[in-house]
């Protein structure tokens, strides 16, 4: 008896349905988003606790800067229930509290030292091709600012919120040339002197004269009597 050697056809599986839409066509349909007006940077975050009534109660301390990378920056402090909240808070308070950072060329007009709490932060101009001298909280602040150029010393406490917070001061203190004591002054057109008038010139002459001639003849007659 042979045996049968055909081989059984394979049953017509239904073709896969082409994709339509998905996560990578919508990422490529996306238009190019828009540059932030400012640049958010998270430089500090802590645990911090309450004791209450029932034991510890856990919360979050965002410290944020925020600059636009031209002459604007601002710092917060916020907490919250969690990181994000934390963080979201901070960055509203750093916003609302900006600073505006007086500029000569590339770097400050001159140096200045301020001391915060138990923080103490320097700055001073620097030369061409220096770049940013500073390190930790310091740098971190005058990275979103946009100063190409800068000395920075930091003594004192090791506080971040307090080396933050002496930072901004000193870049606050920060006076433009044009407002300096012996800053040179414009030169403005000179007022010429306005023009007497005829009437107060012809008042002023013959009235003295006469008045002194009348009293001095009366007098004069008076002393040959």
């Amino acid at each position: 008896m042979a045996e049968d050697t055909t081989t059984p056809t394979p049953a017509p599986t239904a073709s896969r349905p082409a994709r339509s839409g998905g996560r990578r066509d919508n990422r490529r349909e996306q238009g190019p988003q828009e540059p932030k007006q400012f640049e958010e940077l998270v430089i500090n975050i802590d645990r911090v606790s309450r004791v209450v009534k029932g034991g510890r109660r856990f919360r979050f301390k965002a410290l944020v800067v925020v600059g636009d990378r031209k002459t604007k920056v601002g710092i917060g402090v916020s907490k919250g229930a969690d990181v994000q909240a934390a963080i979201a808070k901070a960055t509203d308070v750093a916003k609302k509290h900006m600073v505006t950072i007086a500029m000569s060329g590339d770097t400050i007009p001159h140096d200045a030292e301020v001391r915060f709490s138990g923080a103490q932060v320097m700055i001073k101009p620097a030369a061409p091709g220096t770049g940013i001298i500073a390190g930790g909280v310091v740098r971190s602040i005058i990275g979103v600012t946009g100063i190409p150029k800068l000395l920075t010393k930091s003594l004192g406490s090791t506080n971040k919120v307090n080396i933050a917070y002496a930072t901004i001061e000193a870049l606050k203190s920060v006076v433009p040339k044009d407002e300096w004591l012996n800053a040179p002054k414009k030169s403005a057109t000179p007022k010429k002197p306005a023009a007497k008038s005829a009437e107060t010139k012809e008042a002023a002459k013959p009235v003295a004269k006469s008045a002194t001639k009348k009293a001095a003849k009366p007098a004069a007659k008076k002393e040959a009597k």
